[in-house]
Formats: structure tokens, sequence, C-alpha cells
């Protein structure tokens, strides 16, 4: 498996639309339908990449701890399922259920979001504000499988707590990294 850093996006970009079915409710969902009233975060993460389990528990963790602040949360799943069927909508609804998500686990078949938002790995994580502007995009943390730390979120949880407080979106962003995304 490659490593893959995400592509970094300008920040100011609007958060491209979508509609996808949503495997844990099966409604079709739009990115209004997912986005919060402060802003929106979108993860894009698939059932077995080793950078995405590494972090899942944080990144539910962080979604948990920002709802009540105004932020939605949904994850996206951009990878070809014919490729890697442990990726299919059967299987995304088993692992939200496992990781018991409080937000929605999208499948994006046709790839279209993965290719709106320039995702290029798993997990790519997006901060919109409140106005769909991109805010931040990047990495969870420095803490990565083998670095004998635990994911704690730093990046992501100042991005976060900058965008609640009214302050300028972070100077220094650091791209995420992990699996490369599968495309058709």
């Amino acid at each position: 498996m490659a490593l893959t850093e995400s592509t970094m996006i300008d920040i100011g970009t609007q958060a491209p639309d979508f509609s996808l079915l949503d495997t844990v409710s099966g409604d079709t969902l739009t990115y209004t339908d997912v986005s919060g009233q402060a802003g929106t975060l979108v993860f894009f993460i698939c059932n077995h990449c080793p950078y995405v389990l590494y972090v899942m528990d944080e990144l539910i963790a962080v979604a948990n701890d920002y709802k009540l602040k105004g932020i939605g949360t949904v994850a996206i799943s951009t990878n070809d399922v014919v490729r890697y069927p442990v990726d299919s909508p059967d299987n995304m609804t088993a692992f939200a259920k496992k990781y018991d998500f409080s937000f929605p686990y999208l499948y994006d078949e046709e790839q279209t979001a993965g290719r709106a938002y320039d995702a290029a790995c798993t997990p790519d994580l997006y901060l919109f504000d409140a106005e769909g502007k991109l805010f931040y995009r990047g990495r969870l943390d420095g803490n990565r499988p083998g670095s004998g730390r635990e994911p704690d979120g730093t990046d992501l949880r100042n991005a976060l707590d900058d965008l609640l407080a009214g302050r300028l979106s972070p100077e220094k962003q650091y791209p995420s990294a992990g699996c490369g995304i599968k495309w058709k």
C-alpha cells in the first residue's frame, strides 16, 4: 500500500454539493442535509484502510464533541467496490454500526463527490464554515501508525476551535496521508 497525501485544495473553496446514498438510513442525502449551523466536517474514509482504522475512534470523538456546537459531520466512501468489495454499501452499513456512527456514511458509487472534492486518500478531511467555504483541510493530527502515540485530533480540533471562535483559518495546515482512493 502506497502512502498518499491529500491534495490540499484552496482555503475558501465552496463545498461541492452531492446527492449520495446514506448506507445507515437508506436515504439519499445532499451537502445541505448534512451541514451544521456552524460548519461541516466531510471525511473521506473507507472500511479497510489501516490509516482510517487507526484514527476512526478519534474521528468519531471529534464528530460527537462538536455536534452540540453546531458542526455537522458526514463520512463518504468513494472507493471502487468491484476491486475492493470490503468497501461495499452492505459492509459500510456494518462498519458504521460497529463504530456507532452518529453521522451519515455515504456511498459515492459514481465517484463524483470524491472527484469534486479532489479527495486523494483515506482519511481525507475537510472542514467548511457555515457558508460552505473551506476553512481547513488536511490531517487529524501528527500521530501515525507506529509512532507510539495514539490519535488525539489536535490539528482538526484546533481548526474547529478557531472556526467556532471566529478566528482566521489556521495558517499552517499539513496534508492528511493514508491509502490512495481506489478509482475505477
